[in-house]
Formats: C-alpha cells, structure tokens, sequence
C-alpha cells in the first residue's frame, strides 16, 4: 500500500510535456510552391526561440532494426540529432530533426516541442556559416501505431524541416511513449555567415 502510494504520488509530481491543440495542427507545407533553397551543407546547431532550445546538432543514421538512431539518454539527452540520410537543412526535400522529450532525470531538448505554433521561427545553422529560417506551418500529434512516415521522410518539392520528438501517454510497462510529436517548418529565408 506504501509503495503504491510513493509510485502514485512520483507520477503525479510529474511535469509532462506540452501537447500540440488541435488548432496548432496547421499544414504539413507552405502551400505557395517551392519557396527558396539552399546548397547542400551539413547542419550543426538547432535554435527555436520560442521554446527556448539551443542545441548542438549530432549526424545519425539508422540502427540495424531499421529504427532511427537516437542520442544516448545518459550522455546525449540535451543535443539533437540530424538523419544523415535525410535532406540538410535548406535543400529541396525533407530534412528530419529528432531529440527526445525526457530522461528519468527530467526535461530534454525536446521538452517543450509540442508548445510550438505555426509562425514561431526555427534557426539551423550550418557548416557553411550559413543558417537556414524556418517558419513552423503545423505542429501534429500521431499514434506510433499510425506514424506518417512517407509524409515525414519523403522528398519534398521545398525545402522542408520536420522535428520529431515522443509524446502522449507513456506505457510504463514498455517503457515507451505511445505517440510522437511532428513539427512541420519551411525555409523561409537565410542569414550568412557572421550575420
């Protein structure tokens, strides 16, 4: 009885992530063509004002299940990670960003993802000096069970951003999130390097 009492009041001090409304659900692109782009350069950092993140950016790849490699929750938790197999920020086709939403200590990078709304602004500077502007155009909640991945991963006519990060209900038997948290951005502008 005293256990389940220290389990049940752990759970309720608990601080859960941000879930995107249905009103933030917006447009999976900008609806007015290819917009602009960028040559190919590897990203290094990711800014998002809004939610305040500031991050620098790891390049994985995929584990041999097939999964999406993610940074180490121990060590890793506070970076994001690009997929090296994945269009770079600010060229014509998707570029995927993920980080995770938590560790047992606390908050991650991606915390605070499903606060964002259409309109806020996403920063990814690159090796080139340059940072790619994104502009957010929809922030969506999918079951795992139904995870769009053609729609995240596809080539894009644009240059799209998409950020990827856990929520929902947390399944304690598995351990796992039973949902993700999707921000879909375009490239809107540039800044040189310096700037």
């Amino acid at each position: 009885m005293g256990g389940a009492l220290v389990i049940g009041v752990a759970i309720a001090a608990q601080i859960h992530a941000p879930q995107p409304p249905a009103s933030a659900a917006g447009a999976t692109g900008p609806g007015n063509g290819h917009g602009p782009s960028l040559r190919r350069s590897l990203p290094v950092a990711v800014d998002i004002p809004a939610i305040g993140v500031h991050a620098r950016l790891l390049h994985l790849g995929v584990n041999r299940d097939g999964t999406l490699q993610v940074p180490s929750l121990t060590t890793r938790a506070s970076q994001a990670a690009w997929y090296k197999y994945s269009a770079t920020p600010g060229q014509i086709g998707s570029s995927v960003i993920e980080g995770h939403v938590d560790t047992i200590r606390g908050p991650a990078v991606f915390f605070r993802l499903g606060a964002l709304r259409p309109g806020n602004r996403i920063d990814v500077r690159l090796a080139d000096g340059i940072t790619a502007v994104f502009r957010v155009t929809g922030v969506r909640k999918y079951a795992k069970s139904h995870f769009p991945a053609k729609v995240i991963y596809r080539a894009r006519g644009f240059a799209a951003l998409h950020l990827i990060t856990c929520g929902g209900s947390f399944d304690y038997a598995t351990r796992n999130y039973l949902s993700s948290i999707v921000v879909f951005a375009s490239l809107t502008s540039s800044r040189p390097a310096g700037d």
